[in-house]
C-alpha cells in the first residue's frame, strides 16, 4: 500500500462529523488531492462549459469516434458542498469507460437553499439532452447518477421529469451511490447533530415542514414510472446502507427495475478510493449495469 493510500484511509478512520458547513466543506476539499490523484486518459475534458448564467459543467470526452452513451453526474457533499475539480478522476473513469460524462456544479445551500440546486440538476439533465451531441454523445443512451446528495438529487430530478411528462430524451438509467433517500429519517437517527446541520442548511426557511417533501426525500415519491431502472449500491460499513435497501425496497414494491449491492466492508464516498477493491468492484458492477441498460 502506498503513502497515499495509507494517508486516506487514516484520514478516514479519524474522520470526525462537522460542526459547521465551512468545516464540511474544508474537510472535503482535503481529500480531493489524493481522491483525484492518477486519473485515466480521455479524449478531452472541457472545464466550466456554460449550461446558462450561473450554471455550468465539466464535460469528459472518452476516446475513439462515438456515438458514446451518455452520463450527467451529480456530485456529493451534503447539498452544501463539493466541486468540480474534487469530482473530476471519478467523471474522467466514467469517460475512460466510454461514457460521454456531464458534471453538474449545481448551486450550493445555504447561499442557496432548496429548490435552487435540485432546479440546476433538472434543468443539466434537459441540457445534456439538447447538447451531447456537440461531443458525439448519443442522448437516446441517457443515465443520471450521483454519489450521496448527489444520489437524492439524482432520484429527485428523474422523479421530477416523470411527473412533468418531460418530452426531450427519456434518462434510460439511473446511478444511486449510497444516496440519501429519507432525509428525516436520517435526520431522526443522527446522534451527532451532522445531518440536521445539513438539512437546516439546505432547506433554510424551510426547515423542518419539507423534509418529507419528495423532492427532498425520494422515497416518498415512488410510485410506477416515477424512476427509470435503477442500480443502488453502497458499503456495509456505510450508515446509508439502510436508505440503500429501503430504496431498493420501494422500487420493487412500485415495480421499478433494480439492483441492489452491499459491498461488504466499504466506507462512504468508497467509489472515489481506486486503491480499494471495493471501489474496483463497484465500477465493475456499475459500467455492467450501464451496458445492460443504455
Amino acid at each position: 500500500m502506498t503513502s497515499e493510500q495509507e494517508q486516506i484511509l487514516q484520514m478516514i478512520a479519524s474522520f470526525k462529523p462537522p460542526k459547521s458547513i465551512a468545516e464540511l466543506r474544508a474537510a472535503i476539499e482535503s481529500f480531493a488531492p489524493i481522491l483525484n490523484a492518477n486519473p485515466p486518459e480521455v479524449g478531452a475534458v472541457h472545464e466550466a462549459v456554460e449550461l446558462r448564467p450561473g450554471l455550468r459543467a465539466d464535460v469528459s470526452v472518452p476516446k475513439g469516434a462515438g456515438p458514446y452513451p451518455v452520463v450527467v453526474h451529480l456530485h456529493g457533499g451534503g447539498w452544501v458542498a463539493g466541486t468540480l475539480a474534487g469530482n473530476r478522476k471519478l467523471a474522467m473513469q466514467f469517460a475512460a469507460a466510454g461514457y460521454l460524462t456531464i458534471t453538474v456544479d449545481y448551486r450550493l445551500a445555504p447561499e442557496h437553499p432548496f429548490p435552487a440546486g435540485l432546479d440546476d440538476c433538472i434543468f443539466a439533465i434537459k441540457w445534456a439532452g439538447d447538447n451531447a451531441g456537440r461531443w458525439n454523445g448519443d442522448a437516446t443512451r441517457l443515465a443520471v447518477g450521483g454519489d450521496s446528495a448527489g444520489g437524492n438529487l439524482t432520484a429527485a430530478s428523474l422523479q421530477a421529469l416523470a411527473a412533468e411528462r418531460y418530452a426531450g430524451p427519456r434518462p434510460r438509467a439511473a446511478l444511486l451511490l449510497y444516496g440519501v433517500f429519507d432525509l428525516t429519517a436520517m435526520a431522526a437517527n443522527d446522534p451527532t447533530g451532522a445531518v440536521e446541520m445539513m438539512a437546516r442548511a439546505y432547506l433554510g426557511t424551510q426547515y423542518p415542514a419539507a423534509l418529507a417533501d419528495p423532492r427532498v426525500s425520494p422515497i416518498k415519491g415512488i410510485k410506477a414510472g416515477a424512476m427509470p431502472p435503477s442500480f443502488i449500491i453502497c458499503g456495509t460499513a456505510d450508515p446509508l446502507m439502510a436508505q440503500a435497501r429501503d430504496f431498493a425496497a420501494a422500487l420493487k414494491g412500485a415495480d421499478i427495475r433494480n439492483e441492489l449491492h452491499a459491498i461488504d466492508s466499504m466506507p462512504h464516498a468508497f467509489t472515489q478510493m481506486d486503491f480499494l477493491p471495493g471501489c474496483v468492484e463497484g465500477h465493475r458492477l456499475m459500467f455492467d449495469f450501464l451496458k445492460r441498460t443504455l
